[in-house]
């Protein structure tokens, strides 16, 4: 007498969420990768566990009729289209999973003048097989002008550029098409949430769509949150009201140098590129003792002597004393370029 085999269990979860909590079940230790995500309807996925879930909130537990296995990587996908090895060492060596969202970039190395582009559909596809919570994927094809709007294209999926990303409990909707989002600040999204403390006054000078705000003021700190970029302040009010916090955000639409701070702030955050332009503002809404949070787009050679004396610079222009408390590298801007945050004292 032969036992039959377990049963194929799955997690049915909402589709904004399934990305945060495929996370959660691998954590867990209960997440299946050897079968693919399967689309259950309209506005949810079934996620393959080995066992249910105790620890991941969910919609459903269900046994799936005739799974799939899940090819292993991108490489499997495009081999199994017929793609050569010449082909698939030129194809996108990463991506990221942004709610339903597939991001990737295509860059010099998928042109050849003599082999030609690569097709980007089928690896788009391909990326959707392997990720089977997305139904969209976009090339980025970067950012430009004083409000940083970006520029993507549909390359596969049903095109739909807004969705709702969910990180370390924090929800951002937004919309590809209209605003940026880097999934590689997400340590430092979730570092700010953990910085702060209840009832801090906190100065989020280039808030976007919320990405420090959000965690912030979850974490109990009163936020004066400034954007500029119409499409951005919109989802700012959307987000703080999707996470319920509204009441512990104050945002305006405005350029940060034109809004003024009574009481001075206890924490300002200079989440952009070019900040350093901005540190007189920075520090003028800045109380004594309070701590500022630069970050900077700056050479190799450079660090960290640059970031850190212009903030010297700026503080002396004030009679004030800077104590550097952190520096960190957030991620890789472009070659021999990294994104960097120097946390500080200023007294």
């Amino acid at each position: 007498m032969t036992s039959s085999p377990d049963p194929a269990l799955a997690a049915v979860v909402g589709k904004p969420e399934s990305e945060a909590i495929i996370a959660a079940l691998r954590e867990e230790g209960v997440y299946d990768p050897a079968r693919k995500v399967r689309e259950r309807d309209d506005e949810t996925v079934e996620l393959p566990v080995t066992d249910p879930p105790t620890e991941t909130a969910v919609l459903d537990v269900v046994e799936q009729v005739a799974p799939e296995r899940r090819l292993p990587d991108l490489d499997a996908h495009l081999r199994e289209r017929g793609w050569s090895d010449d082909e698939i060492a030129r194809a996108p060596g990463s991506w990221a999973v942004v709610g339903s969202v597939v991001l990737v970039t295509f860059d010099g190395a998928a042109f050849d003048p003599d082999r030609g582009d690569l097709d980007r559909g089928e690896v788009g596809e391909a990326l959707l097989d392997l990720h089977g919570e997305a139904d969209t994927v976009l090339a980025r094809e970067g950012v430009s002008g004083e409000l940083r709007e970006p520029s993507v294209e549909v390359v596969a999926g049903t095109g739909d550029t807004e969705t709702v990303h969910a990180e370390h409990g924090t929800r951002y909707a937004l919309d590809f098409s209209e605003v940026m989002f880097s999934p590689g600040n997400k340590a430092e999204r979730a570092r700010m949430g953990e910085v702060v403390a209840p009832g801090e006054r906190v100065f989020d000078m280039f808030a976007g769509i919320g990405y420090f705000t959000l965690p912030m003021a979850r974490a109990g700190a009163d936020v004066t949150a400034t954007e500029k970029n119409p499409a951005s302040f919109r989802y700012l009010i959307e987000n703080a009201m999707l996470n319920d916090v509204s009441d512990r955000v104050s945002a305006f639409r405005a350029d940060c140098r034109d809004v003024q701070l009574d009481p001075a702030a206890d924490r300002v955050v200079m989440g952009y590129y070019e900040a350093h332009e901005y540190l007189d503002s920075a520090l003028a809404a800045l109380k004594p003792g309070g701590v500022v949070h630069l970050h900077e787009a700056t050479p190799e050679e450079l660090l960290w002597n640059r970031p850190v004396s212009r903030l010297h610079a700026a503080a002396s222009e004030r009679g004030r004393e800077v104590e550097v408390l952190d520096r960190r590298r957030v991620k890789s801007h472009s070659e021999g370029v990294w994104h960097v945050v120097v946390d500080a004292r200023v007294d």
